[in-house]
């Protein structure tokens, strides 16, 4: 018997439905297993970690099976508590499945801290834009007598001199010692130009009269 007459042999059709009937249901399991891998359908909604420590958000995500993944800390923001989540990604509020990992990045426990610039001998105009770029605050400024007005001629940290490359942390606050703009004994030679002028005006008077 040849194959062209198998085919209409009643063997060869229960044949071909048999194969038919597996191929079918080869589908449906894969699909079955495809859809049960892949968690299709289920919603968790991603929670707001925000201001949240650590091992609270690890606890919510516990709670809805899901994981977190810390990557690196933000630069410490005043605002958030200190080692508490600052960022999340996914944001909150978004629907992921069973098992999704969550990113965060946590706000550092501190400033950190920053090597004190040169500025000594800089104007005040070059000065202050140097140390508020790299996030000091400036303080007092006081003067001292100098012919250099407004050079800067100490910088100081809760009363104590600064060197430069002293680290100090972000948003502290440093205090500059200008120069006055006069130079030792200018004073004295002033006040003793006025009183010599003085003089003069006196001598003129009693010359008209």
């Amino acid at each position: 018997m040849n194959f062209l007459q198998f085919m209409f042999t009643k063997t060869f059709w229960v044949q071909m439905l048999l194969a038919v009937l597996l191929v079918v249901v080869l589908c449906f399991g894969y699909l079955y297993w495809l859809d049960w891998h892949t968690n299709h359908g289920q919603q968790i909604t991603v929670p707001d970690l925000s201001r949240k420590s650590l091992s609270e958000a690890d606890e919510i995500l516990e709670e809805l099976d899901l994981r977190r993944h810390i990557i690196d800390s933000a630069s410490f923001n005043p605002d958030f508590p200190p080692r508490s989540v600052i960022e999340q990604n996914p944001k909150a509020g978004l629907f992921v499945k069973e098992n999704r990992q969550i990113y965060i990045k946590l706000n550092p426990s501190d400033y950190g801290k920053v090597l004190v610039p040169n500025v000594v001998f800089k104007t005040k105009r070059q000065a202050i834009p140097t140390l508020e770029a790299l996030g000091f605050k400036i303080g007092d400024i006081t003067y001292k007598q100098n012919i250099a007005k407004d050079m800067v001629l100490e910088i100081k940290h809760k009363g104590e001199n600064l060197e430069s490359g002293t680290q100090l942390r972000k948003a502290s606050v440093i205090d500059l010692v200008l120069g006055d703009g006069t130079r030792e004994g200018q004073e004295y030679e002033e006040e003793s130009q006025d009183i010599e002028d003085e003089n003069i005006d006196v001598e003129a008077v009693e010359d008209d009269a």
